[in-house]
């Protein structure tokens, strides 16, 4: 038996009044990336955007380290916000404007280093080349320590087990204002032999800058859901986040409730990414 609660979401895009059109070009590997941005007057004062990218390979220190791990996620901004006003032109009926954005990202793509070593990583696994997966998985690693993390996530702690999937709501999110959003489904399963209660949630939300939030609650969405052996319990929720990408991660608090005066314990609900570029490992 399965109990449902859902937070209904909304992927439209906001009507802005007093929209400006201004050419602009993204610089990035020695080339220019032509874009157009589309902001309110009051967002004029940032727009001033670069991209810049280390094309180094392994190696360094950590200030090294520290500033690829900075620029890959200034690209990952750059990314979406290309990748919104390409989706924008197109439901404009702007096709000329949103066949050079496709074509922006697809040489972004080629040349953005993560992504040309996750491409690299791939061919390596299909051609059994291990060794030359591991040395790029590496290097990926240096640069963007939590790209390789998926966007869902499973784990069992005492019999209950929680499945977490998350995915970015580009319609809600506007790069422009650092304002990304995120959606999540999560599914609980009680796959013990005894009745257990939901009573208190803790999360952690982290994002690209590694800056951490807590967030505890009671329930989920104001309910103490109870789950009897073989049942499951899903919900739906969202998160905003001030960057392209992140993790969360956390607890809940529950009890059996088959005995008075049973001690609480809590679940694990595993890492899992927050991704404007989505689940980039899925075909890995």
């Amino acid at each position: 038996m399965m109990q449902s609660a859902s937070l209904k979401l909304f992927a439209e895009f906001n009507n802005l009044e007093s929209r400006h059109t201004t050419p602009y070009r993204l610089s990035f590997s020695g080339r220019n990336f032509p874009v157009r941005l589309n902001y309110v007057n009051q967002w004029k004062r940032n727009c001033n955007l670069t991209a810049r990218a280390s094309e180094s390979d392994a190696g360094g220190g950590g200030a090294e380290s520290e500033q690829n791990t900075t620029s890959f996620y200034e690209r990952n901004q750059m990314y979406a916000l290309m990748k919104q006003q390409m989706e924008l032109a197109a439901l404009s009926e702007n096709y000329e404007e949103a066949a050079r954005l496709r074509d922006s990202l697809k040489l972004f793509e080629e040349e953005e280093p993560v992504l040309r070593l996750q491409g690299l990583m791939k061919e390596a696994i299909a051609n059994e080349r291990f060794e030359d997966a591991a040395r790029y998985h590496k290097q990926i690693k240096e640069i963007a320590p939590h790209y390789l993390l998926k966007c869902s996530s499973d784990a069992t702690t005492l019999g209950i087990r929680v499945q977490a999937k998350s995915v970015y709501i580009e319609g809600r999110s506007q790069p422009l204002r650092g304002q990304y959003f995120f959606a999540y489904r999560i599914r609980i399963t009680n796959n013990s032999n005894r009745p257990v209660q939901l009573l208190k949630r803790h999360w952690i939300v982290t994002n690209a800058n590694e800056k951490s939030e807590d967030v505890w609650g009671i329930g989920v969405l104001g309910e103490q859901p109870v789950l009897l052996p073989n049942d499951s319990f899903e919900y739906s929720s969202a998160c905003p986040l001030t960057t392209p990408s992140g993790r969360m991660e956390g607890e809940y608090e529950m009890k059996h409730i088959d005995k008075v005066g049973s001690k609480t314990f809590n679940v694990t609900i595993a890492p899992f990414a927050l991704s404007s570029l989505g689940d980039v490992t899925d075909n890995i």
